[in-house]
């Protein structure tokens, strides 16, 4: 969704008050339009309306309550600020209850209505640029629907998965704990022509030692103390299809002589027999460790590492994507408000600065956690209930200047991804030409220092 400048909706039957309001606000830097009756200004309302409604309460035929009403049946997420007379202040604050905005009484000065109407657009420019966020996540298939992102680390992780996906080429999966290694092998799996088999993912750090090599390969009946019955192994039950060996660092040392000979041979030989089991499968392992440290130090065997990495795959933290933290929080609360049958409250603008400025070290799991506290209506939905960890300032200073500088920073992002194209970056983050503009201008950005080519 492509959003047009803001606009004010400004209704009253008096002429001398609208064209002075008017006149108020555009020096002010705002796009108004006047209306003498709420049924005109009616028919200007809806759901993807970039504006505020400011309307006078006392005007016959329809009057500005009955106007909020419908304002709010169209879109109770638009923003309606009421204009009074002293007697009606009582009826404005019971309106305000019902969903409106703000209020202000009759005389007023125009520099206090922009400041007004300058909040209330902000708080609009947040719900919609959300919906999109959302629109784009319930439209959304196949990769960009499993690996969420925008940002240049995402795009060209999104790329190595498709160039894997129909290959039996063995993938390490290298990143921070809670990073998506298991979405990241998943993915690699279905998108793949092995879709159609088992995905079988073996924790090796949470499988206890003694029994972690019959867990794997299986054992026949009798092959030790308590085998009454033969057992079919993980890498077996995964024939045909694809096994994850996750925290493969865990691996005691001894058994990962017998795993190296499984990779090589694609075939295993069950616990107290001799018999080899041909196996058609394809190995992903991943790891939140140093592998090649842990080579060095004598943890890991070097050649199971180099058979494991025979392509690797870094999965980036949250941190080195922070633009990509709004429509990933976004889709974490769409699967809460399934599991828990909630609906999604709209994410304000404070909010979202914390959300961009912590550090996130658990990464897209800490994240969902936070999704979950924020449908369930939870406080701290952020952990720590701060902002520390922040990029570019962002945690850093009065609510104002932490949005400003999370959103400088999603427009470097996406300038950056975009390679300096200013029509790819105003399209991708639903803004009008002469928006991006302004937005450049205030944040002291320039296309060129982002250019890669010239735009076509």
């Amino acid at each position: 969704m492509t959003m047009d400048d803001p606009v004010v909706l400004f209704v009253d039957d008096e002429e001398p008050l609208r064209h002075a309001v008017q006149q108020g606000l555009e020096l002010c830097g705002h796009k108004v339009t006047c209306f003498a009756t709420a049924r005109r200004a009616e028919a200007r309302l809806g759901r993807n309306l970039y504006g505020v409604l400011v309307t006078d309460i006392k005007m016959p035929d329809m009057d500005g309550l009955a106007l909020l009403r419908r304002a709010l049946e169209i879109d109770p997420a638009l923003p309606v600020v009421l204009v009074t007379g002293h007697g009606d202040v009582p009826l404005a604050v019971e309106a305000m209850r019902a969903g409106a905005y703000d209020f202000i009484e009759k005389p007023f000065d125009t520099s206090h209505l922009a400041s007004v109407v300058a909040r209330a657009l902000d708080k609009r420019r947040l719900v919609l640029e959300n919906r999109a966020l959302r629109q784009e996540l319930e439209t959304g298939s196949g990769l960009e629907a499993r690996l969420v992102g925008r940002s240049p680390a995402m795009e060209r992780l999104r790329g190595q998965v498709r160039a894997l996906a129909d290959t039996d080429a063995d993938v390490l999966l290298v990143g921070e704990t809670g990073s998506g290694k298991e979405v990241v092998a998943r993915a690699l799996h279905d998108c793949g022509a092995r879709a159609a088999g088992p995905f079988v993912a073996i924790n090796c750090g949470a499988v206890p030692a003694d029994i972690i090599e019959s867990e794997l390969f299986g054992h026949v009946a009798g092959a030790f103390t308590g085998a009454q019955k033969p057992r079919t192994g993980k890498l077996e039950f995964a024939d045909g299809g694809t096994v994850l060996l996750d925290e493969i660092e865990s691996m005691p040392p001894d058994l990962q002589v017998k795993l190296l000979r499984a990779i090589e041979t694609r075939s295993i030989e069950r616990l107290g027999s001799n018999t080899p089991v041909p196996l058609d499968l394809r190995f992903v392992a991943a790891s939140k460790a140093d592998l090649a440290a842990a080579c060095k130090a004598g943890r890991f065997r070097e050649d199971l590492y180099y058979r494991l990495n025979v392509v690797s795959l870094t999965i980036p933290t949250l941190r080195e994507r922070r633009e990509d933290i709004p429509l990933l929080f976004n889709h974490l609360a769409r699967e809460a408000r399934t599991r828990y049958r909630r609906e999604i409250p709209e994410l304000d603008g404070g909010l979202l600065s914390a959300l961009m400025a912590h550090d996130w070290p658990g990464n897209v799991r800490e994240l969902r956690n936070a999704a979950d506290r924020f449908v369930l209506g939870m406080g701290d939905v952020v952990p720590g209930g701060d902002s520390s960890g922040s990029t570019d300032g962002a945690g850093q200073g009065p609510l104002s200047e932490r949005i400003d500088a999370v959103e400088k920073s999603i427009l470097m992002a996406e300038l950056r991804r975009h390679g300096g194209s200013l029509k790819a970056t105003y399209e991708a983050l639903g803004l009008s030409r002469k928006t991006l503009y302004d937005k450049l201008q205030r944040h002291g950005l320039k296309r060129e220092d982002f250019l890669v080519s010239e735009e076509g």
